[in-house]
């Protein structure tokens, strides 16, 4: 493989390439591995590695490499205390090479990926691609989606535990409010904007400055590197007027030639490695706090199922069946550890079903 992070000092480089090496342990070879976000967007001892793996094909049995995957991740994570938040949990999707290849990964996301290793050829190929897909609904939605879970009061800094944080805390509260608050929001304000994919978040901030908002981007884009200590009740208000002076710049909502949409391949890569995820949280290192990632899995799981529902609508297709079946077997209240376990337990009743979906990829 050809290693795509830099010599620069940084925990996020070292802590990808001992990764890549526990999955190899366990016997889960990645044709590639990248993590969401750009080296600039990570700002170590605060943001977490968020990995998305793409295997050559999928394994004779998801269920199987599932638990390999959880063990790896508490195997990294029991290293150092600080890799409990670095680390906070195992990857995201899980791809294959073909699925990449044949442009079903949505463009939005896959425009965010920084590789870790795999062939940087074919990676800046598919970045590339990404960069260059005609803007679609499905864009829209990815972006608004985003800033619709932040803005107009919906962020809450209480709701970002720091359970797992043992480095710098007034630090990490800062960081909560400019990284997942702030810039998520410029981020996604930012592409809507402009109608490009923006790599990053603090691609955003430093890059998108319209007249009136130079102030606010360029001011914040030096906090985030420099970390000065501002204090947090300033912080959040600042924020806010940003935000709220950001929003301005949003176009309406455009018609668009509507490209085909990747939501079901989409669901299917991160359905894939939720049973890895609920066996650490339900299961996790000692002292490693899991509670609150169990809560936050009801978000991910009823997005889960309605897009399952939708590509599924009217069932005329093979493929449409078998996602309606999926959808039935995820929970679409709140979630617990006793929901997670029996949903583990619905899952393992329902495998041959489970397997073939997530061996289709959810594709249409």
């Amino acid at each position: 493989m050809t290693a795509m992070l830099s010599a620069e000092t940084s925990p996020y480089v070292q802590l990808g390439i001992e990764y890549e090496r526990e999955l190899d342990h366990r016997g889960i070879p990645a044709a590639m591995l990248a993590h969401k976000w750009q080296p600039a967007d990570l700002q170590a001892p605060h943001s977490d590695l968020d990995f998305r793996i793409v295997l050559a094909q999928p394994p004779q049995d998801w269920w199987e490499w599932n638990h390999r995957l959880a063990e790896a991740h508490s195997a990294v994570v029991v290293r150092d205390i600080v890799n409990r938040r670095l680390l906070e949990h195992p990857p995201g999707f899980a791809f294959t090479l073909q699925e990449v290849d044949q442009r079903r990964v949505a463009p939005a996301e896959l425009a965010t990926w920084n590789m870790i290793s795999g062939h940087a050829r074919t990676f800046h190929r598919w970045k590339s691609q990404a960069q260059m897909a005609p803007w679609s609904r499905a864009d829209e939605l990815f972006y608004r989606g985003i800033l619709d879970a932040r803005a107009g009061g919906r962020y809450r800094l209480s709701a970002d535990s720091t359970d797992n944080v043992h480095i710098d805390l007034p630090g990490y509260r800062r960081h909560c409010v400019l990284w997942h608050y702030l810039a998520p929001c410029w981020f996604a304000i930012a592409s809507l904007a402009t109608r490009t994919r923006c790599p990053g978040k603090f691609a955003a901030l430093a890059q998108w400055h319209p007249p009136g908002l130079e102030h606010y981007g360029q001011a914040f884009a030096r906090q985030i590197r420099d970390r000065h200590d501002h204090p947090i009740a300033s912080l959040i208000r600042t924020a806010h007027a940003a935000v709220k002076a950001a929003i301005r710049h949003l176009p309406a909502t455009a018609e668009h030639d509507e490209a085909p949409r990747p939501t079901s391949t989409m669901t299917a890569g991160m359905l894939r490695v939720r049973v890895a995820r609920w066996l650490y949280y339900l299961d996790p290192p000692p002292a490693t706090a899991t509670a609150y990632l169990v809560r936050r899995e009801a978000r991910e799981l009823r997005a889960a199922a309605g897009a399952l529902r939708m590509f599924a609508s009217g069932q005329e297709t093979e493929q449409q069946r078998l996602a309606a079946r999926m959808a039935d077997l995820l929970p679409t209240g709140p979630t617990t550890e006793r929901v997670l376990r029996d949903t583990l337990t619905t899952w393992r009743r329902h495998r041959g079903l489970v397997e073939n979906f997530l061996n289709a990829g959810g594709c249409s």
